[in-house]
């Protein structure tokens, strides 16, 4: 997979609306923001330029308006973001990374099982 453009926060905003049934308008997804979001229409109109420019989203034009749709999925996004994070802030080192979120981490029964199959599912995967 080619090294996607790096989201800021304030994008991933901007991307959780536009992922959301697609195409959307700049009004839409004004009218979409977190409560505690009171971004301006140009912010939002500011934000949108910039996904365009890097590829992550695009528009169609109809009449006057602008219809926001995404160009990368979600998953591809989270993918690209989780690989620099592992990167970044622990050097590549996935078992470090769990288990730093191991020991800060209060996890129930359940969610230990569900870790569990997903490493026997993974060790499973690699046999075959």
């Amino acid at each position: 997979m080619n090294q996607l453009p790096k989201i800021t926060d304030s994008e991933w905003i901007i991307m959780q609306i536009v992922w959301n049934d697609p195409p959307h308008t700049s009004s839409e997804i004004m009218d979409n923001l977190p409560v505690n979001i009171n971004w301006r229409p140009t912010t939002v109109k500011t934000l949108l330029s910039r996904l365009v420019k890097k590829n992550i989203v695009s528009y169609e034009k109809k009449n006057r308006t602008y219809y926001y749709y995404p160009l990368l999925s979600k998953e591809e996004c989270i993918r690209a973001e989780s690989k620099s994070f592992l990167q970044n802030k622990f050097g590549g080192a996935l078992k470090l990374m769990i288990a730093n979120f191991l020991e800060i981490e209060d996890l129930s029964d359940k969610e230990i099982d569900e870790l569990k199959n997903i490493l026997d599912n993974r060790k499973n995967k690699e046999r075959e």
